[in-house]
């Protein structure tokens, strides 16, 4: 066994972990333990260990790396258990986080109360001082007058502090000096300061930021350093990296620095491993990345080969939660995953989800108490899933009581059978993911019939085949590492890390000369990171972009420089250019003629820190043979003898022809009925649709 590194997915329901090992990866899952999900994670390296007949010392021994990807931080934001947290703004702005950036859902419905603020306006503290955007110090920081505020801070007890002052990101003198005061006069109290947090334009959204990070720092740094301790207590000497929003790793430590990086930690990594799956078997096709957990469906689009990116991010609804603020990989969630509630309210309408059963007690099928229908019990009951068979083996599931709750809960008050009730239940599922993908395709002018479909998570493949027929998509694929795509992805990912830099000008009047140091300013805080915390990478790359918009616009677009500097006249016309063809392939309308203003100016630097592996299935335990048939209930056979196929044994490039199902010890794919898979030598399924298939 050579040097290992092992990345691990903190999910709802199950805890996905990964095993690189000489260039391959294999699979594993555990339940997630939410009382204690560091406890989950240790399960699930005692479940590798196993597989390799050692115990957790030894592995963890042979392990240089370990990547985490956790739900830990938007779960505490959700539930409301973050840190007691004050703001403090510039005096005349305490309402930043009321007002926020206006907008409603429903215009006109007046019975929806008014959104409350993420700091409660009782916390929100006014600062003598005032900068004007050019920087210049219009009212001086009244240093008596914050030291009395520190004092009430301190009687309230607060456990953070986010600090937003008006233009910090032009002069960040007055916001430093009230961090030295705060750590002077409150010490031991974490606080973050909005300039150096997220220096973008909008007092909303960096006002945002900076108290979601502020409240995640008491949590995720507790957290984080029990998770390393714990595995350093039980013999793990490597280096321990967090996955990021923004489709990256960093250090655990410079993550508990600024947690607000680790809010869509797991989600963010699907769309990295999708794209490289996608590229290897589709080449540069528009891919639809979907990734089915037991609590959620997420979906994003790969468009050339980039991960789409958003600082439009919510937590909650739109305009009626909370903005990070901060750039994140572009993910749209929905309540649909395999462990999502099957409901019928009064007016006898079906439903599925939001509400899961999560890990604990679960679906009713896992026996720990469960009383409420879900996805997977659904699937169970069709003879989609094998009760024997779960989890390889690990797990025996009681189809008969998923079928006395799906009867008592959903098939009677709606008078259907049984089977009638499970296929509504999967239906019904299947149109809410549907619509979640329209949304990201017919609705931003893509044919999804133009595109691919890359399934993951462990309950992809009850219906993915069933979407791309659907929607008719060029094809569909299932990763070999599909059932813990999240997981495999943070092998994939590169330490990472971006800066930006607020610097107006316009291609008008170019101020090259202070753009320009500018860049240089960013890169040789790329260099720095490099010499850093990157000096062990194979290979890297900087990439500077700049935010840009038309004169009189609200929202910038990001658009990538082809140079390091713009140099010369002809750089800034091929970035104008740039900006034009960025705005039309958005929005479909472009004004050539028009002025560009250039706004925040970034620079991304990643770093490779290993060749990316090659999957490989590992089997759990007990095998299955191979071409056995079992019942499967469809909506147009009935109950009918449904060839299964174990994928492990499965000779590639062997047709599959449906309906059929390939089994792994993590998934089950249901091929539906005109459609055609094949296993790939790496162990992926690839499915095609058949033309002539009738939807």
């Amino acid at each position: 066994m050579s040097d290992l590194r092992i990345a691990c997915d903190t999910g709802g329901t199950f805890t996905d972990l990964v095993v690189e090992d000489d260039g391959h990866i294999l699979l594993f899952k555990a339940s997630t333990t939410p009382e204690d999900p560091v406890l989950g994670v240790l399960s699930a390296i005692d479940l590798a260990a196993g597989h390799y007949g050692v115990d957790r010392r030894a592995l963890l021994g042979r392990t240089s790396m370990f990547i985490h990807g956790t739900t830990r931080a938007i779960n505490a934001i959700i539930t409301g258990k973050t840190a007691k947290t004050a703001f403090l703004t510039t005096k005349g702005h305490r309402d930043i986080l009321v007002i926020r950036e206006g907008g409603r859902i429903e215009p006109f419905n007046f019975r929806v109360d008014y959104p409350q603020p993420y700091v409660p306006r009782r916390y929100t503290f006014e600062v003598e001082e005032r900068i004007a955007a050019s920087g210049e110090v219009l009212t001086t920081l009244d240093e008596e007058a914050l030291i009395t505020t520190i004092g009430r801070l301190r009687k309230l007890d607060i456990e953070a502090v986010g600090v937003c002052l008006l233009w910090s990101v032009a002069n960040s003198a007055h916001e430093l000096r009230v961090g030295e005061l705060l750590a002077e006069h409150l010490p031991g109290v974490p606080f973050t300061l909005s300039h150096q947090l997220n220096p973008t334009l909008r007092e909303y959204r960096r006002a945002s930021s900076t108290v979601i990070d502020a409240s995640l720092k008491p949590l995720m740094f507790e957290y984080l350093n029990g998770l390393e301790s714990r595995l350093r207590s039980s013999g793990f000497n490597g280096r321990a990296l967090v996955v990021t929003s923004s489709g990256g790793v960093m250090d655990a430590t410079a993550v508990a620095n600024a947690p607000i990086y680790s809010i869509n930690s797991g989600p963010a990594m699907a769309p990295v491993a999708g794209r490289l799956y996608a590229g290897r078997e589709f080449g540069s096709a528009v891919a639809i990345i979907a990734d089915t957990g037991g609590t959620t469906f997420d979906v994003s689009l790969v468009r050339d080969g980039r991960l789409p990116w958003t600082r439009e991010t919510w937590i909650g609804q739109k305009h009626r939660g909370h903005m990070t603020g901060f750039p994140s990989v572009d993910i749209k969630s929905i309540g649909a995953g395999g462990g999502s509630i099957a409901w019928v309210d009064s007016g006898k309408m079906l439903h599925v989800g939001p509400q899961s059963a999560g890990s604990t007690p679960g679906p009713v099928a896992y026996g720990r108490g469960g009383e409420e229908p879900t996805v997977t019990d659904c699937a169970l009951i069709l003879g989609y899933i094998d009760p024997d068979y779960f989890l390889g083996g690990a797990m025996k599931l009681d189809r008969e009581a998923a079928v006395r709750q799906l009867e008592a809960k959903v098939a009677a008050p709606l008078g259907l059978s049984v089977e009638e009730a499970a296929l509504a239940v999967l239906g019904l599922s299947s149109e809410k993911m549907i619509g979640a993908i329209e949304e990201i395709t017919i609705n931003q002018g893509i044919d999804p019939a133009q595109a691919v479909l890359i399934g993951g998570g462990g309950a992809a493949g009850l219906n993915i085949v069933a979407l791309g027929k659907r929607l008719q998509c060029a094809g569909v694929m299932i990763p070999e590492a599909g059932a813990v795509l999240s997981a495999a992805g943070a092998l994939m990912s590169d330490l990472s890390t971006d800066h930006a830099v607020l610097k107006f000008t316009t291609d008008a009047a170019f101020k090259f000369n202070e753009v320009n140091e500018v860049l240089e300013r960013l890169e040789e805080r790329c260099r720095e990171f490099l010499a850093g915390q990157a000096d062990s990478a194979i290979d890297h790359t900087i990439e500077f972009s700049v935010e840009a918009r038309y004169p009189n616009q609200i929202w910038e677009i990001d658009v990538p420089l082809s140079t390091t500097r713009i140099a010369s006249e002809a750089d800034l016309s091929r970035l104008s250019a740039a900006f034009h063809d960025a705005h039309k392939r958005i929005f479909e309308i472009e004004d050539p003629d028009s002025s560009v203003e250039f706004v925040t100016w970034r620079a991304k630097v990643s770093c490779r820190l290993k060749e990316n592996p090659e999957s490989r299935l590992a089997s759990l335990a007990q095998t299955h043979d191979q071409g056995v048939a079992r019942q499967a209930y469809f909506t147009s056979a009935g109950w009918t003898d449904t060839p299964v196929y174990r994928l492990e044994t499965l000779p590639s490039g062997q047709p599959v022809s449906g309906p059929a199902m390939i089994e792994s010890s993590y998934t089950t794919v249901v091929v539906d009925a005109g459609t055609v898979a094949r296993r790939t030598e790496a162990g992926a399924i690839c499915v095609e649709i058949l033309k002539d298939a009738s939807l």
